[in-house]
């Protein structure tokens, strides 16, 4: 008798079947959280359509899991061993993102003191949770760890890839998801080409067997890389969801570097709950950053009344030009200290100016197998194939051209650029 399966409709992929064990972790709280932390943090105060959440998200994403499964059974000649686990690769999906912080990655941005760790490794803690591992006892006797290693990519399991790694679902689904409720033409990743070329692979130097995709479902793999680049450009990287980025992030930091709130209750709150407890204690406590949070920064983020763009350098404008080292480096102490005296000079409170300069390094980062027409298999790296898949032979140019350095400022000032452009470049060298 096939298994009852729960039905749910779905505006990307139209119909989405839970299993019972599917359907017992979205019946858990630690799940039914999601449906309060928006996909994309910020950006609905610039895409007022992006209000989606993570609950739609990591319920696409399982049934993606579901769907690729299917296909590579179809297709795959893979021994048994390489099928090691693989019911436990859907609820991998659908729990990948369960331990992300409120506005999803935006605080993950913030310094490694500042925060527990990254989402990754957070679900450790939803795992944990009575009622969720009440949901998993089904899978068996040390499946939680088995899943929490394939979210954080330390699984060794041959089809690990369709959690975490250059062909992971996650990509394919938030890419098209993200476009679709922004109303953009960004992220139109041929997903079903690509869920056709996924094959299993003996990997020729190893001969481990792991997710791989076959030569023809090349272009649909080019499809998302490039969906990829545009939604940063247009989307993720755009002015005013960075401005509202900046200002959430200095309100949680400013929080946790004052004892507001403590960085361990950073961990499970909603995206309300978390402003609505900061607003809350910062009512209760007589000191400056107190004050500005609950009387200033979190109003203006609620209202969006973000932070000017005082300054906005492109790629052309830096052409050449030697950054401060604590733009590109780990130095926030001496970031901030930069940023306030900026602050103080133009009249604004401390923590009132904000250098940005986003960083994705790996945007275009690959290593996948691929099967070739003639049948062999070879690996396809950071550098592409000639003639096969060119697109990240070109990928450094086209992520330097999508970073752009802005400065904001809490309220709007008339200065000359060279106010700002004296303290983040450095100084040409002298000729002579």
């Amino acid at each position: 008798m096939a298994e009852p399966t729960k039905m749910l409709r779905d505006p990307l992929w139209n119909t989405i079947r839970l299993s019972p064990v599917a359907l017992a972790i979205v019946d858990t709280p630690a799940f039914q959280r999601l449906r309060y932390i928006r996909q994309l943090g910020f950006a609905h105060l610039v895409y007022p359509g992006a209000t989606h959440t993570r609950f739609d998200h990591a319920l696409g994403v399982y049934h993606l899991a579901r769907t690729a499964l299917d296909r590579l059974g179809e297709t795959s000649r893979a021994p048994d061993e390489a099928w090691r686990d693989a019911d436990l690769i859907p609820y991998a999906a659908l729990l990948h993102d369960i331990g992300h912080y409120a506005y999803s990655h935006a605080l993950e941005e913030l310094e490694a003191d500042r925060i527990p760790a990254d989402h990754e490794e957070v679900s450790g803690h939803f795992f944990q949770l009575g009622p969720m591992r009440e949901a998993l006892t089904p899978l068996g006797e040390g499946a939680v760890a088995r899943l929490h290693d394939l979210i954080r990519g330390r699984s060794n399991l041959p089809l690990r890839g369709l959690v975490s790694g250059s062909l992971d679902l996650d990509k394919m689904e938030y890419l098209r998801r993200d476009a679709y409720f922004c109303g953009v033409p960004f992220g139109d990743v041929d997903v079903d080409r690509l869920l056709a070329g996924l094959r299993l692979l003996e990997d020729p130097d190893t001969g481990e067997w792991e997710i791989g995709v076959h030569e023809k479902a090349i272009a649909a793999l080019e499809s998302l890389l490039f969906a990829k680049y545009q939604m940063f450009r247009n989307v993720y990287w755009h002015h005013g969801v960075r401005a509202a980025t900046c200002l959430y992030k200095r309100i949680v930091d400013d929080a946790v570097a004052s004892g507001i709130i403590d960085s361990d209750e950073l961990i499970g709150p909603t995206d309300e709950e978390l402003l609505y407890e900061i607003a809350r204690r910062a009512l209760e406590v007589d000191s400056a950053v107190a004050d500005r949070l609950s009387a200033r920064w979190i109003p203006a983020l609620r209202n969006r009344r973000l932070p000017k763009r005082a300054l906005e350098l492109t790629a052309a404008d830096l052409e050449g030009a030697t950054l401060a080292p604590w733009i590109l480096g780990d130095d926030a102490d001496e970031r901030r200290r930069v940023e306030d005296e900026l602050a103080l000079g133009l009249g604004l409170h401390p923590g009132e100016v904000m250098v940005d300069f986003p960083v994705k390094s790996r945007m275009f980062s690959l290593d996948v197998l691929v099967r070739r027409r003639s049948g062999s298999v070879q690996r396809l790296g950071a550098e592409g194939l000639r003639g096969v898949l060119d697109l990240p032979r070109v990928g450094e140019e086209l992520y330097r051209t999508a970073r752009v350095l802005r400065v904001y400022t809490f309220e709007r000032r008339g200065v000359a650029p060279s106010y700002w452009t004296d303290r983040l470049l450095e100084p040409a060298p002298a000729s002579g």
